[in-house]
């Protein structure tokens, strides 16, 4: 009988040198799948599964936005909160060069550069949270605040 130890992301050591805590859940996923998908394989509700989002600004820098899987990022909400004039989504072609993720495995922890954090207000209501652990088919379960911590991130009203 052999253990199948668990292959720790980025994010998850990350986690693990900040002494937070967390768990992680796993699904069958082959490429990218929506948020609200990923909630419905795991069975969870979708107010408390969050993607990432990642925005280039009008002065040339980037943004990282984490709102609810079954929310629209609010364009304008965005800029003001990071202090733009505005914002908009980078290609998908782009995500892995800015990110160092691919599309559906993006988290905000352990991004390749650390840009300005903003997980959507909401997320300050719940005991805890899902985000992706930095590759497709596992999700980190923890605390809204310890995010918010692990990225040096800040509330805001982004979503529509």
């Amino acid at each position: 009988m052999s253990k199948t130890k668990e292959i720790k992301t980025n994010a998850m050591r990350i986690l693990d040198g900040l002494g937070i805590e967390y768990t992680t859940q796993s699904y069958e996923c082959r490429e990218f799948e929506d948020g609200v998908h990923v909630a419905d394989e795991l069975g969870l509700p979708h107010e408390k599964v969050y993607k990432t989002l990642v925005c280039r600004g009008s002065s040339g820098g980037y943004y990282v936005f984490v709102i609810p899987v079954d929310a629209g990022l609010d364009l304008k909400k965005a800029a003001g909160s990071v202090g733009e004039k505005s914002v908009e989504m980078i290609h998908v072609k782009d995500i892995k060069d800015v990110t160092g993720y691919i599309r559906g495995g993006c988290t905000a922890i352990g991004m390749k550069k650390q840009y300005p954090v903003r997980i959507d207000r909401k997320a300050s209501e719940l005991g805890d949270m899902y985000v992706s652990a930095g590759r497709i088919g596992c999700q980190i379960n923890l605390k809204p605040e310890d995010l918010k911590t692990a990225v040096a991130a800040e509330w805001a009203d982004i979503t529509g």
